[in-house]
């Protein structure tokens, strides 16, 4: 029986997946952060074969007849190049496909390989996918690129407005206290110097999402027009790949994923439904109820031919772990 190994590729994790090609799942572990932009493809790579590894001391390359590899910090074709080209230097699969992992959010959240996905983690991306293969994706390569939001993007604009109400230059809000509570700090500036001096931790204002929300929820004007800004995001990234492929008008499953829409906050929730409804009424909004190792290991197998059989007893699996 010939085998997938799918891979999933975070910024905090790597999450494998060993496959048979009748969709049973024989082996599944996790890793390091596979970080190419920052430590370097050959690094992000043995993050792979480290976890592999620990599904079994035996396990030697190859692992599988075939590799699906969906990771964060393949953002350009080129990347996705240079890493398929470190993992075939490996000898880690017998044949290997890479991609952005917005793609394995596609196939994990839709009933099959077309659609749209849009993530909303710590950063945001989508990707389009035409039901004749042509594709609609973007740079990401955050605002050099003109992306915005996610939750590194919504935790920055939190602080900004807590800051700038705290010294006058903005709008009241209850951003203020709520963020210097967030932190322990007597003060808002006191969090800021904190990042800039190396105290706190800049990756700590990702935890300000749940903050904004709440604020938001409670009804502070300020809070709610940065998560009707992430709605407007998160529907312009879908509408605008559906124009691209001709799909506007045409019904189409848009898969959300991350942990920001996934939270399904019910304010941001129906923002962005009630923009859909007036941009694409034709999308069929789906929020991913399982990981995004499941949409790998499916590409995976429509890469070996493999039966809907096969693909229903892989989601089942993952499934019954949820």
């Amino acid at each position: 029986m010939r085998t997938v190994l799918a891979v999933d590729g975070g910024n905090s994790k790597t999450d494998v997946a060993l496959v048979g090609e009748d969709g049973s799942v024989l082996a599944t572990g996790r890793g390091a952060a596979f970080e190419p932009q920052s430590a370097g493809v050959g690094t992000a790579v043995d993050a792979i074969g480290e976890a592999v590894r620990l599904l079994g001391p035996d396990l030697t390359p190859p692992f599988a007849d075939h590799v699906a590899a969906y990771v964060a910090g393949a953002d350009l074709p080129v990347e996705e190049e240079t890493i398929r080209d470190e993992i075939l230097a490996r000898d880690y699969g017998r044949d290997v496909v890479v991609g952005n992992d917005t793609f394995a959010l596609l196939r994990a959240g839709a009933s099959g390989p077309a659609g749209v996905a849009v993530v909303c983690g710590a950063g945001v991306n989508a990707v389009g996918v035409s039901p004749t293969g042509e594709v609609a994706r973007y740079p990401a390569l955050g605002r050099l690129t003109g992306d915005w939001g996610g939750g590194m993007g919504l935790g920055e604009e939190a602080l900004w407005h807590a800051v700038r109400a705290e010294d006058g230059r903005g709008p009241a809000t209850a951003l203020e206290r709520a963020v210097a509570e967030h932190f322990g700090t007597r003060t808002v500036e006191e969090v800021a110097l904190g990042i800039h001096f190396g105290e706190l931790s800049p990756l700590g204002l990702h935890g300000l999402v749940p903050v904004l929300m709440a604020v938001a929820a409670d009804g502070d004007a300020v809070a709610r027009s940065i998560v009707a800004r992430m709605a407007e995001e998160v529907t312009v990234l879908a509408v605008v790949a559906l124009r691209r492929l001709n799909l506007l008008d045409t019904p189409m499953e848009v898969v959300l994923g991350g942990g920001v829409l996934t939270a399904r906050d019910p304010l941001l929730s129906g923002l962005i439904e009630r923009r859909f409804a007036e941009q694409a009424p034709q999308a069929k909004l789906i929020v991913v109820d399982v990981p995004p190792i499941v949409g790998a290991a499916l590409l995976g197998l429509d890469a070996l031919g493999a039966t809907e059989e096969a693909k229903t007893r892989l989601r089942a699996h993952f499934h019954a772990m949820a």
